[in-house]
């Protein structure tokens, strides 16, 4: 197996932190990712932060009670030098043609988290814009958990348009704002972040993980062993093992598990994950590659997500749910402070 040549990974040596420190930001969304963001840009030294939200909002609110200006998008996005898109992929494209468009100013740079909006050309950018990518590689909570504790968490960063020339070098600037320098910055692009990541999330994390989970706890109770066990074997430990590999990687969760696991991992893994099985991941990332899965994403919104919530809903009422419920209760500190 050959691999492709490795990239250089930037630390916050190689960034300038003055960069994103002169600009005032536009925080557009105040969800998982913006709230982590505009505060770890704060804490870094960004002291020119408004966040765009609908008035109104439990988002809204909690961004005033964080300390932040809020105005309306058109407003936020009025003042800015940076604009930072992190509303939801599905309405990126028409806030961006109803609200952005019309009020950002020439020269300023529009960022993403995720390739999504500009790869599969959701939103086009005015030439006169810079574009950039910086696309933490995790959830916003556990951004600003890293941030706090003096760590960081990987970032993508890449670049669309470079109007002013100095595109990429504001993208790391913004990326080690996040305290993505203590941890590594990728330099990559819209494409590769996009692609890697819809694999991923599908083939791997929320696709091929969940549907092991829930067919291994089917058969378990079906064969006449108890739910809550089968909860416990089949989900709960997944995080312990998950925590294994990302603190070391394979071998470290090797040397961390029994040999009878190791070699029943070895045995079990050859037969499920097989040729079929690879043809289909690699089927997936076509159906990623060709825009087929983005052409049917948004489909699915313009019909008011009626796929989405119908399986949303099914995982909802799945048995497993049922003996988590009962399992999770012995365990209240489970879903402590996940507000």
């Amino acid at each position: 197996m050959t691999y492709a040549n490795r990239m250089k990974i930037k630390t916050d040596k190689d960034c300038d932190l003055s960069l994103i420190r002169g600009q005032p930001v536009a925080i557009l969304g105040y969800g998982n990712q913006g709230r982590a963001q505009a505060l770890n840009l704060r804490d870094s030294g960004v002291s020119d932060i408004i966040v765009g939200s609908r008035g109104g909002t439990p988002a809204a609110a909690r961004a005033g009670e964080d300390g932040f200006e809020v105005l309306s998008f058109a407003e936020a996005v009025k003042g800015a030098g940076v604009v930072m898109v992190l509303l939801p992929d599905e309405v990126q494209a028409s806030v961006y043609k109803e609200i952005i468009a019309p009020n950002i100013k020439d020269g300023t740079a529009l960022g993403f988290a995720h390739g999504f909006s500009i790869h599969f050309k959701e939103v086009i950018p005015a030439d006169t814009l810079d574009v950039f990518l910086a696309a933490p590689k995790g959830p916003g909570r556990a951004l600003r958990d890293l941030y706090t504790q003096g760590l960081g968490m990987p970032c993508v960063i890449g670049v669309a348009q470079d109007t002013s020339g100095n595109a990429n070098a504001l993208a790391l600037s913004y990326a080690a704002a996040l305290g993505a320098g203590r941890a590594g910055i990728l330099e990559s692009s819209f494409r590769e972040e996009c692609e890697t990541d819809l694999f991923s999330e599908q083939a791997i994390l929320c696709g091929g993980l969940p549907a092991l989970v829930k067919a291994g706890y089917e058969i378990l109770v079906e064969a006449g062993y108890a739910p809550e066990v089968a909860y416990i074997e089949c989900l709960h430990e997944v995080k312990q093992i998950a925590d294994l590999m990302w603190k070391g990687g394979l071998d470290f969760k090797n040397q961390a598990i029994s040999n009878t696991a190791e070699f029943g991992g070895y045995q079990a893994g050859d037969r499920l994950v097989d040729d079929h099985v690879r043809a289909e991941m690699r089927a997936i990332l076509l159906d990623i590659q060709s825009g087929k899965f983005a052409k049917t994403f948004s489909e699915d919104r313009d019909q008011g997500f009626k796929t989405l919530k119908s399986r949303r809903a099914g995982d909802a009422s799945h048995e497993i749910e049922k003996s988590g419920e009962k399992v999770r209760a012995t365990m209240p500190w489970l879903m402590k402070n996940e507000s």
